[in-house]
This record gives C-alpha cells, sequence and structure tokens, in this order.
C-alpha cells in the first residue's frame, strides 16, 4: 500500500510500516528524527496524491480535555481551537480509503467542531506491551480496531503511579511536549501487524 504518516516526525509508524515492505511516507512541518521517506511540509499540500492509507496525528494542544480550562483564561485560543477543528476534519473527509486519526481525549467543544463523531475506539500502551497508561483515541475508517498485542496492565499496576504514568509526569523542558507525542514502538508495531 501506499501510506502517509501525517503530522509525525519521529518516524516511529513509518518504520513499522516500511519493515512491512509498504511504500510509507511521514510528513510533518518539522524534518524527521530518523533517516527515511518524509515530506517535510504542509500534509495538504500532500493529502490527494493517491494515498491508500492515511495514519494522521493533528495537534492536539487546542483539542485535548487537559486543555480546556485555559480556552476560558485565554481568549485567543477559541481562534487556535477552531484552526484546530478544521484541520482535524480535513483528515476525516479525506478521500483516502482508510484513515485513522490519533489524539488525546477530546473536549466537547472540539468534539462539536469535528462534527460530534466519536472515536472508534481508546488504546493504552499497556495493551501493546509498555507498562504506562496514556489514554489515546483512534478515529478509524475503512480499518478494523486495533487489537491489544501484549497486555502488560498487571505489571504496570504493580508500579508507582509516577511510573505508570511516566510521559504525564515528564519535568519541564524543550522537548517536553515531542517526548509526550512520539508513539510507542508496540502501538506503531501492532498497526503495522494489522494493518499491513
Amino acid at each position: 500500500m501506499r501510506i502517509l504518516i501525517a503530522c509525525e516526525y519521529s518516524g516511529v509508524i513509518r518504520d513499522a510500516f516500511a519493515a512491512k515492505n509498504h511504500d510509507v511516507m511521514s510528513c510533518d512541518l518539522l524534518p524527521t528524527d530518523k533517516p527515511g521517506k518524509h515530506y517535510q511540509g504542509n500534509v495538504m499540500d500532500i493529502i490527494n496524491d493517491g494515498w491508500d492509507m492515511i495514519i494522521a496525528h493533528p495537534p492536539c494542544t487546542f483539542m485535548c480535555n487537559s486543555g480546556v480550562k485555559h480556552l476560558h483564561t485565554d481568549a485567543k485560543r477559541w481562534i487556535k481551537l477552531f484552526e484546530a477543528g478544521d484541520f482535524f476534519k480535513q483528515f476525516l473527509d479525506a478521500d483516502i480509503p482508510k484513515i485513522v486519526i490519533e489524539n488525546p481525549i477530546m473536549h466537547k467543544y472540539g468534539k462539536k467542531l469535528i462534527g460530534g463523531i466519536k472515536q472508534s475506539q481508546v488504546i493504552q500502551p499497556w495493551m501493546f506491551g509498555h507498562t504506562e497508561q496514556k489514554a489515546t483515541c483512534l478515529w478509524i475508517k475503512g480499518l478494523p480496531l486495533l487489537t491489544e498485542s501484549n497486555n502488560v496492565k498487571k505489571e504496570m499496576m504493580a508500579l508507582p503511579k509516577k511510573e505508570r504514568e511516566r510521559v504525564h509526569h515528564l519535568p519541564p523542558s524543550q522537548d517536553r511536549w515531542k517526548l509526550r507525542s512520539t508513539t510507542y514502538q508496540g502501538i506503531a508495531d501492532a498497526m503495522a501487524a494489522q494493518w499491513g
């Protein structure tokens, strides 16, 4: 398949599908972290280039439930929210047979902006071999739900809460946003194995 991994600079999902011999390209405004087929620029420049599948990771800052409180303290964030909703909707409405959009739990304003379309499923890293929790929503079209491949919830629950929620408790740094948004390898491998 020809697969586009939108809004991915890490190359984690791209490389998992490339290992299955797919023609896959990542795309982001940032350069790729690892060598591989990557388009640095606006994904909308290439979204209509005949892809069989797209896995998109639109920015979540203004759409996620964890940031909803900031909408009521900074009026400028409402403009950014409408822009983020429009960007997300472009992926939902793309003329591509197989679509997956990944984002955290979305607040009610974000849901309204995308037409009230509920996520297809919520996955956790512990379902795919990582002893961490971080709810991730998937909106899926033309593909089955992702099936857990290595459930380590029991092992995770034996860890202190701070370790289970490592990504949430990362200290402030220039790369904190980047570390929090990188896809877990186990999830990427499951996607490639089940959808590729």
